[in-house]
């Protein structure tokens, strides 16, 4: 019996690039269970569909001012997921699965850069304390990051004694996400067992363009150790649709992938 993996589709179809992902975990072997706020369109035969608002009511406040991702709320959700679900792995829709996912001692996570470890693939046990300080420390959309430079907290702390708190999340990026994980994994000494990036990140943020050129040999980054490949979907789907014809080429990593799943992009087109 594989682990779970969890994923969350806030709402809308799932374009190809989604779907990909969420194939090539059931073609692991894995059990797919794929939370929305509403009934999606072109979800994978054999995925579990269950009800975000369960685990995480919407409420709309949870966005990325200049972006109006809803980044922050994904990550939030996440934590509160895996507080509730022993066992469980949570995997972003733009997570794509090389090999089965196993967790050691229910820890699963990776570097993505040489700064930071990333949560797009993600266990951790109920009893971390890792995961317990995430859960305060995103409970408070007004919370202090404890890693900014201690002028910026002292302006921060001035702004909230004023009554006009700021939210971090809706200025930077990432707080909930990669930089609070990597913050408290330091200050729990569990940051030891995040994986090496060549494990889920093969292909960082900065190099996702590679994701998509033809004819790359990608043998030095992708490697036997290699259980995941991050897809960036936010902006390689950006990337396909302004340059690409919202199509990969068939010869680029995604355009192999898509043929080895027997997924037609065109089916699914970008939206």
């Amino acid at each position: 019996m594989t682990d779970q993996i969890a994923m969350l589709w806030m709402r809308g179809s799932l374009s190809f690039l989604e779907r990909l992902c969420v194939q090539s975990f059931l073609d692991a072997g894995h059990h797919v269970i794929l939370y929305s706020y509403e009934p999606l369109d072109r979800v994978p035969e054999g995925v579990e569909t269950r009800d975000a608002s369960l685990i995480l009511p919407e409420t709309g406040d949870l966005v990325h001012e200049r972006t109006g991702s809803p980044a922050p709320h994904a990550d939030r959700f996440r934590y509160l997921l895996l507080a509730r679900s022993e066992g469980m792995i949570w995997a972003d829709t733009d997570a794509y699965c090389v090999k089965p996912f196993r967790t050691l001692d229910g820890h699963l996570y990776g570097w993505e850069s040489d700064k930071h470890v990333n949560i797009g693939v993600l266990a951790l046990p109920s009893g971390s304390p890792t995961l317990a300080a995430l859960m305060d420390f995103t409970g408070d959309p007004h919370a202090i990051p404890p890693w900014e430079k201690p002028w910026k907290q002292r302006e921060m702390a001035a702004a909230r004694d004023a009554g006009e708190p700021v939210r971090a999340i809706a200025e930077n990026w990432g707080v909930w996400g990669p930089q609070a994980f990597t913050h408290f994994l330091g200050e729990t000494g569990e940051i030891a067992r995040a994986m090496p990036q060549a494990a889920l990140y093969p292909y960082s943020f900065a190099e996702r363009r590679k994701l998509l050129m033809p004819g790359k040999d990608h043998s030095d980054a992708i490697t036997d150790e290699t259980l995941s490949i991050h897809l960036y979907g936010r902006r390689i789907r950006k990337r396909m649709a302004e340059r690409d014809q919202g199509l990969p080429d068939p010869d680029s990593l995604m355009g192999q992938l898509l043929i080895k799943h027997r997924i037609d992009p065109c089916e699914a087109p970008l939206a």
